[in-house]
């Protein structure tokens, strides 16, 4: 199942997006990327693909971006803030609006990069929007698929630099509990391979590794992996949570966030990687992963991660 027309895809300027038209360009795909006025669009055009000026709040150009696409890939995101313009309300209202252009164009598939375990977790607000939308998309009868992607190894870890360097791991909370995580490039090249997929409309599609596992996992791996011992240094997530509490009305993501680290604390966070498999064959171990990560920031690999 494949289309000819060109994949639409709404967050090309971020370190995902970027790397998921970098994907479908190597596909042989034709890319038009969504961007709003005034953004910087010359990497994205550099790499050879075409620009379409839009914004996510305004349903009429996201619904003339769309026109003769078709497919749509959304990574876009409004709660982290990264660049300007960037607010939550492209979580929900943005969001809603992507799904009314799909429905009115009839794209052939909606690709939405959704978060493990959304739909279980209504206490924070970023992971629950993704379950609204996954919801609008049904109740539109736009055909789509969900990728529920863990959290991001290669962003989690790097707040301050590069953790191996100083050979130091910070982690929220207690560092022995397991969680699904996930490498950017790896999700990148499944949401590329997501419009042609075969047997995947209306799924929600869990993304991991071989086994949740623990920062102080991550560590030891690493540290066999680089031949140092890597320390993990932890923030109590309890005072996290409080803060964000108070902080709520003048700082929501502070909430959202400490909300977040509770969740990666309860031991649910955990995917069930066997849809992942069958549609996009075999899934990373945790040892190749980290691996790749360590290598792809720089360090030589001097022994055996096993």
């Amino acid at each position: 199942m494949s289309g000819d027309g060109p994949v639409l895809v709404a967050g090309g300027t971020g370190m995902l997006g970027g790397q998921v038209v970098a994907q479908l360009l190597a596909r042989g795909k034709q890319v038009r990327a969504l961007v709003r006025p005034g953004s910087d669009a010359t990497r994205l055009e550099a790499a050879g693909a075409t620009i379409t000026r839009g914004d996510m709040m305004d349903l009429d150009s996201l619904i003339r971006a769309m026109d003769g696409a078709d497919s749509v890939i959304t990574t876009a995101a409004g709660y982290t803030r990264h660049s300007k313009g960037d607010t939550p309300q492209i979580d929900t209202i943005g969001n809603s609006n992507l799904v009314e252009a799909a429905s009115r164009t009839r794209v052939r598939r909606f690709v939405l990069t959704s978060i493990l375990t959304c739909d279980q977790t209504p206490d924070v607000p970023h992971f629950w929007h993704k379950k609204l939308t996954e919801d609008r998309l049904e109740e539109l009868s736009v055909p789509f698929v969900a990728l529920r992607p863990g959290a991001f190894l290669d962003q989690v870890t790097r707040f301050g630099g590069d953790p191996f360097t100083k050979g130091r791991l910070t982690w929220i909370g207690s560092p022995g509990i397991p969680l699904t995580l996930v490498l950017t490039s790896d999700l990148a090249g499944y949401l590329a391979a997501a419009p042609d997929a075969p047997g995947v409309d209306g799924q929600r599609i869990d993304i991991g590794w071989d086994r949740p596992v623990s920062m102080q996992e991550v560590a030891g791996i690493a540290g066999r992996l680089l031949g140092k011992r890597i320390r993990v240094r932890t923030i109590p997530a309890g005072p996290l949570r409080a803060v964000g509490t108070v902080l709520a009305p003048i700082n929501p993501m502070a909430q959202d966030m400490g909300a977040m680290a509770a969740w990666f604390q309860s031991g649910r966070y955990v995917a069930d990687t066997t849809r992942q498999r069958e549609v996009f064959g075999a899934v990373p171990t945790a040892e190749d992963a980290i691996a790749r990560f360590v290598a792809g920031l720089g360090h030589p690999i001097r022994h055996s991660a096993h």
